[in-house]
């Protein structure tokens, strides 16, 4: 028997469901989910990241220019080195509330097959 899931009492749709795709896509790399993940953590320069994820320097610069480009994280100078963050904390709140919804579906979404990779984890 199937549990029927009924939207809370606050739900509605998307104001802008293309902004919302872009929203996931953004989300969608590994790299930069890798390094969204990491930045909720607290600020790091680029150079921890590099170290952290075990990527080129400039793997690392250009997923963070593309992230500071949608707005998801935000930079301040410190010395020579710029100093990263995420930008809104309602981006933490999406991320825990995916690692909610992966448990709670557990390897479904991996076995999808559109986007799915079909390894059982």
């Amino acid at each position: 028997m199937t549990q029927q899931v009924h939207p809370p009492d606050t739900a509605r749709e998307l104001d802008d469901p293309a902004a919302a795709v872009c929203l996931f896509r953004s989300l969608a790399d590994p790299a930069r989910l890798a390094i969204l993940q990491h930045l909720a953590l607290g600020e790091h320069r680029v150079v921890e990241l590099t170290r952290h994820l075990g990527l080129a320097q400039s793997t690392v610069s250009g997923h963070l220019a593309c992230l500071r480009d949608c707005g998801l994280v935000s930079s301040r100078p410190q010395g020579r080195a710029s100093v990263y963050s995420l930008a809104r904390p309602e981006l933490w709140e999406l991320l825990a509330a995916a690692e909610r919804v992966l448990a709670a579906t557990g390897s479904a979404v991996a076995l999808c097959p559109t986007y799915g990779d079909g390894v059982t984890r």
